[in-house]
């Protein structure tokens, strides 16, 4: 999918006061576009039916009247299109939330002790699923098998509720640049909304950059399928941050989780829950069986009184690599076999022990789809259950690592570490307070940019068309100065993350040898007169060269001169080729270059940035596409200067 964000006459989103709200009241039955120039208020709980399609622009807000029950669920055989950009992402939250903006601008607000203000966004799709819940379903995998979405009442009689089904390879559509915040509407006693929840979705759904801030239950939920999921973060959520079920067969890579409290109520319904809960089905013995890869998550629990970091279920097998673990207040590892999930080890399925030392390849019997290699594919190395590469750090309660040693994490060969030594750049927390009974210590600063431990280079994701391949330990870089935070969450506008992204991407990068769009971003400020300008490239091929372009306008040619990219700037276009300027992307894929306003260079010569103008940047660097040298370029960033 290829787009071209036209040139505008602001920096990035303001949804002002002009902006017109939009009650939505009925279920979305033809295909239907919303507005940055609209503000979409839930009044119900909202579905978009099969045959439709919802579009999102860029810059979207949907807020909902607080406490009236809005929510949004997409059934199968219906499509959403969540396309937001960085600096004009897709906000779904509360009416109470916009009314702390200023000037109705999203990139400002404030944190509030708060949640159930709306309800969530839920997307069904058709891939495998595993539950008993429905008497009809089979322990085998089956096209038949499907489950009900939790928190609904659809009409009688109506399927629009139903996920599940026979394709793996479903296409629910697109999440990108995606907050979520102040949900998860109460519908009944233990039946409470996840902010996210991606049920029986395909691999042929893209999730890149989602966010989740404040929820009464869990963060989001993977229901079975075969949905990849990049660049998410998950804070304050009242129950599980991220919580795997169903036969969840998909990968995950670069997440945030940040464990913390929404409201002043009992763990699981206000105050955090489990970091990560894994569910292998939800009768154990049935298939599929969660089976996936995770690498290079953050994960940051509550030191004085949290819960676990690892909560294992009813067979789940999961590989954690490159990831950083700190500051838990329970177990790193716990194991949840008990007499309501007896898992591991029943119906003749592997036991817990064993899980952990049977190798990837190896398929169980019991209940086994046809094509076992065909359709557990998220694992392609290793054991099934796996810690290597991690960094672990201020996990100080005394039995933290008393299951993670028994089943061998710390063995030489796995490469973790028990660090002495922060692995992030720092961490802020507020006073000490007591929520839901518990003593709890809120995170309100924090840059997580891989430090210490976490910069010692552990294998590699593989570059596989999702993973991408770095060195460090973690979900941050540590070789830039922002990070992928920044320009699109509420961690940013509430002060908790470093914001300074500035501009708004557009004219979307084709993939490079990495197998990852490179990304071209702007930091500093935008007023001429700070001339405090810094432009980054990263995700590119690992010590290829290149250098930033400027121009005044935008235009696109695909594949210009057989490049493997496509060129997104208008003509006139200077290229900052001088002395200094030619940069190599070195180990960490990145470069960057301060440029001074004073002099962009064009080719009639330098010149001088103007307040009131829009300039626009794209980086070219050497790739290599089929063994032979090319070359490539990143989307396209536009910044109006003030």
């Amino acid at each position: 999918m290829r787009w071209l964000v036209p040139t505008v006459a602001v920096l990035v989103l303001a949804p002002s006061a002009l902006a017109q709200t939009v009650p939505v009241t009925s279920d979305i039955a033809t295909s239907t576009t919303w507005t940055a120039d609209n503000v979409y208020d839930l009044q119900a709980q909202i579905f978009v039916l099969p045959g439709a399609t919802l579009t999102i622009e860029p810059g979207t807000v949907i807020a909902s009247t607080t406490n009236a029950g809005g929510s949004l669920a997409v059934s199968r055989g219906a499509q959403i299109f969540v396309l937001g950009e960085r600096g004009a992402p897709v906000i779904m939250t509360s009416q109470a939330d916009r009314a702390t903006w200023t000037g109705c601008d999203p990139r400002t607000g404030v944190w509030r002790e708060a949640a159930n203000e709306w309800g969530s966004l839920a997307v069904l799709g058709e891939a495998y699923i595993s539950t008993d819940s429905i008497p009809t379903n089979t322990p085998f995998p089956s096209p038949g098998n499907y489950g009900n979405l939790a928190g609904t009442v659809p009409p009688p009689g109506s399927t629009i509720a139903r996920y599940g089904g026979g394709n793996d390879e479903d296409d629910s559509g697109v999440l990108r640049f995606l907050s979520i915040r102040y949900g998860g509407r109460v519908v009944g006693l233990n039946n409470e909304l996840s902010a996210l929840t991606l049920a029986g979705v395909g691999r042929g759904t893209d999730v890149d950059h989602v966010e989740v801030m404040n929820n009464v239950d869990d963060g989001i939920d993977l229901l079975g399928g075969t949905v990849d999921v990049k660049h998410f973060s998950i804070w304050n959520v009242g129950d599980d941050s991220l919580d795997i079920d169903l036969g969840w067969r998909g990968r995950a890579q670069f997440g945030l989780i940040v464990q913390g409290y929404s409201l002043d109520a009992s763990q699981g319904s206000g105050v955090g829950d489990n970091a990560i809960e894994m569910d292998g089905a939800e009768a154990p013995f049935y298939q599929p069986v969660t089976t996936s890869t995770i690498y290079n998550l953050t994960v940051i629990g509550q030191p004085l009184d949290g819960d676990g970091l690892t909560a294992w279920r009813d067979n789940a097998r999961v590989q954690f690599r490159n990831s950083i673990f700190m500051d838990g207040g329970e177990q790193v590892v716990r194991l949840d076999n008990d007499a309501f999930t007896p898992g591991y080890g029943l119906m003749g399925t592997l036991d817990w022990a064993t899980t952990w030392q049977t190798p990837f390849s190896s398929f169980s019997a019991v209940n086994a789809p046809a094509d076992p290699a065909r359709f557990y594919r998220s694992q392609t190395s290793g054991r099934l259950i796996e810690f290597t590469g991690n960094v672990f750090f201020g996990n100080d309660v005394g039995n933290a690592y008393t299951e993670a040693m028994a089943r061998g994490v710390f063995a030489p060969g796995n490469a973790n570490v028990l660090a002495t030594a922060s692995p992030i750049f720092g961490i802020g927390r507020a006073p000490e307070v007591f929520r839901g009974g518990r003593r709890m210590l809120r995170v309100i600063d924090l840059d997580p940019r891989a430090a210490n431990d976490a910069l010692t280079p552990a294998t590699p994701a593989p570059s596989d068309g999702f993973f991408t391949s770095v060195t460090y330990r973690g979900a941050f870089s540590p070789f830039t100065s922002e990070t992928w935070l920044s320009g699109w969450t509420a961690s940013e506008a509430f002060g908790f993350t470093p914001s300074g992204f500035i501009g708004r991407t557009f004219c979307e990068a084709e993939p490079n040898s990495t197998g990852q769009r490179a990304e071209v971003l702007a930091s500093g400020d935008s007023a001429v007169s700070a001339n405090d300008v810094t432009l980054i490239a990263r995700d590119l091929p690992r010590n290829s060269f290149g250098f930033f372009l400027a121009s005044r306008t935008q235009d696109f040619v695909a594949n210009p001169g057989g490049s493997a990219g496509n060129f997104c700037l208008g003509a006139p276009v200077g290229r900052f080729d001088g002395p200094g300027q030619v940069q190599s992307a070195g180990q960490g894929g990145v470069f960057e270059l301060a440029i001074d306003l004073n002099a962009i260079p064009q080719p009639t010569g330098a010149v001088a940035v103007l307040p009131g103008e829009q300039w626009s940047f794209q980086a070219w660097f050497r790739d290599a596409a089929g063994g032979a040298v090319t070359s490539n370029l990143t989307n396209g960033i536009s910044v109006n200067f003030e």
